[in-house]
């Protein structure tokens, strides 16, 4: 009869090894899907990184693009209130001249 105690005891003890076996092999399968997807997956801190490059690269286009937006806010405003910046731009862009004014061009001769 102590015999078959050791027997049985043995044999249990086989069934736990296994069955542990198997948990460990489970866990280690799992630990090794969760790594993939954190390293190379959808989601992934190389993809995050990317991303994050990428909306930096944005906002400071979107920064540059607001300074432009209201540079041109600025020009349109002094436009709309006051002849100064009107007659500027005329003499500037259209060579406009007023009357008893001498137009005179400057020529560089230098290539």
């Amino acid at each position: 009869m102590v015999a078959s105690n050791k027997t049985a005891v043995s044999e249990s003890s086989n069934a736990g090894d296994t069955i542990l076996k198997l948990v460990i092999g489970l866990l280690m399968v799992m630990l090794l899907v969760l790594q993939y997807r954190l390293w190379v997956g959808e989601g992934s801190l190389a993809e995050t990184h990317s991303l994050s490059l990428k909306v930096a690269e944005q906002k400071e286009k979107n920064r540059l693009m607001q300074q432009g937006s209201e540079q041109l806010a600025a020009e349109v405003k002094a436009l709309k209130t006051g002849l100064d910046e009107v007659e500027a731009r005329a003499r500037e862009e259209l060579g406009m001249v007023k009357p008893g004014e001498t137009f005179y061009l400057v020529v560089d001769e230098t290539p």
